[in-house]
């Protein structure tokens, strides 16, 4: 063969030892994790939680949050998937120094640090304040269902829950009873042992099927429970809304009877035949997703500022409806960026009365500008014309609203939110493999939620600043 190749010698000796650092580009996203951690976020809420100088030393903290940062920030979420990405991928050999803690160190390190790795939502916040890419001009709110980590098969219902209850029960009692019997007969001969158990037999066999049954039916009881004291709770809200509502009604102000009300409703509460419990993460609930599909999930919200797609405000609740959330999540909004936005743009899942009344209220408080969908369009259902005249004098907080709504300001106001927040839902989704949660309890998908758009958001700063924004911030 006449054609010459370049030289390769797969064998070749290096005279010198190689540097991870040559072997990664200019501007990689990797060299923009290692400078955040190093110069910029407060590590202190983690080094803080070690105090004992006892035992094998452990990874440095700034090696595992790399590693973190950069995993949730490509969709490399799973401890598992971190360790072997540290042996085969040169970014996060990188970021390791070279080095390749297990998937049990990391997940540990997940688990112990999982309310100081939440602060790194408000340190990216922040970090993009600085930076002047939130503006608080006009924000989004929506709320999109995560996956939890347990299977919707993991769950009863309350009535199936107390029908099992009582069998278990029954099936426990006849083993105790048998089993007092056995141990009645304890001083019997091996002939009738042999008898009893069979010749292969162990006279454990028995109490161990009891205890087993035993923990079941702990497991229930508990779940029971759960349903139980929900119940009661919702009960108790609601007679107690209706009591505040009626004292208002007639100008009277008792907070004694509005207790009284409430815990009267709460002893009379029974939970519905079809209300679950699962047996995984009993904190998670059964919730219809945008597909229509009904899963087991956690409730995410999220409030995003127009100007650079950045999340200002991120929580998880245990309720499917959206409605509970407007004013929790634009306190929350105002509370971390310390400022309110002029609008605020949100979909007919946060329609009610009061969440009318409350953007009332904080149109005149906070000079926030509120756009709320009153109803839902079909697919090929137009929006109705714009209103002529005045508004009339009787007209609700609901028909003011969607008067609004279909005027030419209204329209290209609210127009604007989709473009806004959906795509960041889309990017977690997708690009950071968000749809399903790894760690369970309310707590857990909290902060695993708020790590995910904290990640977003350092995402958005490496597209817009790069690491010469992070230096002009660090100077």
């Amino acid at each position: 063969m006449d054609k010459t190749f370049r030289a390769f010698d797969p064998h070749q000796v290096l005279l010198l030892p190689p540097s991870l650092n040559d072997w990664l580009p200019e501007g990689h996203l990797a060299r923009f994790v290692a400078d955040l951690v190093d110069e910029v976020l407060d590590l202190s809420p983690v080094l803080a939680d070690y105090t004992d100088k006892r035992g094998y030393p452990p990874y440095d903290p700034r090696l595992m949050l790399r590693l973190l940062i950069y995993g949730c920030t490509i969709g490399v979420r799973s401890s598992r998937a971190i360790e072997r990405k540290c042996t085969d991928d040169v970014a996060f050999r990188f970021l390791a120094a070279d080095q390749a803690p297990d998937f049990r160190s990391i997940s540990r390190f997940r688990r112990r640090h999982l309310d100081a790795l939440a602060t790194l939502f408000t340190q990216s916040l922040h970090l993009a304040t600085k930076l002047g890419m939130v503006k608080m001009g006009r924000v989004a709110l929506d709320g999109t269902k995560l996956q939890a980590n347990a299977s919707k098969h993991k769950a009863m219902s309350y009535g199936r829950l107390v029908d099992k209850e009582e069998r278990i029960e029954a099936d426990t009692a006849a083993l105790e009873a048998k089993a007092q019997a056995l141990l009645a007969d304890a001083q019997a001969t091996d002939e009738a042992e042999d008898q009893m158990f069979g010749t292969d037999g162990k006279d454990t066999d028995l109490p161990a099927e009891l205890d087993r049954r035993e923990k079941r039916l702990a497991k229930l009881q508990a779940a029971r429970a759960q349903i139980e004291a929900e119940a009661a709770a919702k009960a108790r809200r609601r007679a107690q809304d209706k009591e505040r509502r009626r004292q208002e009604r007639g100008g009277t102000s008792d907070e004694q009877a509005v207790t009284d009300a409430g815990d009267k409703a709460a002893a009379k509460a029974h939970p519905k035949p079809k209300a679950q419990a699962n047996f995984t993460d009993p904190d998670s609930r059964i919730m219809k997703n945008s597909d229509g599909a009904y899963i087991q999930a956690y409730n995410a919200q999220a409030v995003v500022d127009e100007k650079h797609q950045v999340t200002t405000a991120a929580d998880v609740t245990t309720n499917p409806s959206d409605a509970l959330n407007y004013t929790t999540m634009l306190d929350q909004s105002a509370a971390n960026t310390g400022r309110h936005p002029k609008q605020a743009l949100v979909d007919a899942g946060y329609c009610s009365e009061a969440n009318l009344n409350a953007a009332r209220d904080r149109q005149l408080v906070c000079d926030t500008d509120t756009f709320m969908a009153t109803g839902r369009l079909a697919h090929d259902e137009q929006v109705p014309p714009a209103p002529r005249g005045r508004i009339p004098a009787n007209a609700t907080l609901k028909e003011r609203m969607a008067r609004k709504l279909r005027t030419r300001p209204g329209k290209a106001a609210y127009s604007r939110r989709k473009a806004i927040v959906e795509p960041v839902f889309g990017q977690i989704m997708t690009c950071q493999s968000g749809r399903r949660l790894l760690l369970r309890s309310e707590d857990g998908a909290r902060g695993e939620w708020r790590l995910l758009a904290a990640c977003h958001n350092l995402r958005e700063i490496f597209r817009h600043a790069g690491t010469a924004g992070l230096a002009t911030v660090v100077g």
